[in-house]
């Protein structure tokens, strides 16, 4: 790294976030085209209460970039001067960029999941189970429906299922409706299952999966999560969840640097860290 008081940084906040990888992934990405003196990428750890002041912060001090992980993808947004339509459709910002004092804030945690699934088959009229109603759950169906997938959301709690669905005009239904998990084309955990504590356990059960099926855990800690073990011993085509970690990263990274991202070198990094 050739940093200097030239350098532009970009940080991420989250509350735990000493587990993030994406100071490393950034950090490879700068350094393999050769702009680690101009850009380098740190961490820390934020309180939700002192969001407001991390904004303010990032005006006075001219701080380059901001990528919010949880939980602060909700609060950052009412703190920034401008929100592109997409992140307000999603109801969330990862990503923050700051232009001659003007904070804009992004999505591209929607690039996360559409991307990998982008590379090995053709979302157009594909049945999709998305499990979860989350956060995560709200990119996946909005990048899924602009791709026209049919997509239904499960959750355990339905009512929530149904909320989400009703605001993006698909549908919902309850996590034990195995007919309707087993024709889909592609299952997307979008929930905390298969990340400790819970790595020992299955957010659906493995006989809702079938080996004709796409298996996408967005997960990534475990690298191989236990659905992701148990489908791909059914014969299912699997995507790890550091997929979505590198895909919204490198969108993150051509918004911050404005130069196309190095994806190989970034995966790498994720890969084997």
């Amino acid at each position: 790294m050739k940093i200097s008081a030239k350098t532009k940084i970009c940080l991420i906040i989250g509350d735990p976030v000493s587990h993030s990888l994406s100071p490393a992934m950034h950090n490879a990405g700068f350094e393999a085209l050769g702009i680690d003196n101009q850009f380098v990428f740190l961490g820390a750890r934020v309180k939700i209460k002192d969001v407001e002041m991390v904004i303010q912060a990032m005006k006075k001090m001219g701080i380059h970039g901001l990528t919010c992980t949880i939980p602060h993808k909700i609060e950052v947004m009412k703190h920034l001067d401008r929100i592109d339509k997409t992140a307000k459709k999603i109801g969330a910002v990862n990503t923050v960029i700051n232009q001659n004092g003007r904070l804009i804030g992004f999505n591209t945690d929607w690039l996360g999941v559409i991307t990998p699934l982008e590379k090995i088959t053709f979302l157009k009229g594909k049945k999709v189970a998305v499990l979860g109603a989350g956060g995560a759950a709200r990119a996946a169906v909005y990048g899924l429906l602009r791709r026209r997938a049919k997509v239904k959301i499960f959750n355990r709690t339905i009512n929530k299922a149904k909320q989400l669905a009703k605001e993006f005009g698909c549908q919902g239904g309850s996590l034990n409706n195995s007919n309707e998990i087993k024709n889909s084309d592609i299952i997307i955990n979008t929930t905390s299952v298969g990340m400790k504590p819970l790595d020992n356990e299955l957010p659906i059960p493995i006989d809702y999966i079938t080996s004709k099926q796409i298996v996408f855990d967005i997960v990534y800690v475990p690298f191989e999560t236990k659905l992701l073990i148990e489908a791909k011993k059914r014969g299912a085509t699997i995507i790890h969840g550091v997929e979505m970690l590198l895909h919204q990263g490198t969108a993150q990274f051509e918004i911050y640097t404005s130069r196309k991202a190095p994806e190989e070198i970034m995966r790498k990094v994720l890969v084997h860290p």
